[in-house]
């Protein structure tokens, strides 16, 4: 059974300021767009030396196995190691490249999908 509409807006008592959330909000985002501010900048985004870090430090192996993990052709890739991933896709005859098994047979990247950790 449908409440009317009176007693709804009875229950919910809330009254908002619009006037001056919009001022404060605006300010805010005028202040984080400007360079002089005073917001901290993302951990991930700033170098030892205090500037922004936006250069990759992956080298071109490291790409082309990131690649291969958003790759969903090949299955899923949580819980299990790149070359457990790659020998899965093989058995199950999805082809998944050869350059992917080199790189991973060489053992100087890392074993762990993009993915680990995070998800």
């Amino acid at each position: 059974m449908a409440t009317p509409s009176k007693n709804i807006e009875g229950f919910y008592k809330q009254k908002k300021n619009t006037a001056s959330k919009s001022k404060s909000s605006n300010s805010t985002k005028q202040a984080a767009a400007t360079s002089g501010s005073n917001i901290a900048q993302p951990p991930a985004l700033v170098s030892r030396g205090g500037s922004l870090d936006l250069r990759d430090d992956t080298g071109e192996e490291e790409q082309v196995l990131r690649q291969f993990d958003m790759n969903m052709a090949f299955g899923p890739c949580i819980g299990m190691t790149r070359i457990d991933r790659w020998e899965r896709a093989q058995r199950l005859g999805l082809n998944p490249p050869k350059e992917i098994q080199s790189i991973l047979k060489r053992g100087e990247v890392k074993p762990q999908s993009l993915f680990d950790g995070r998800v």
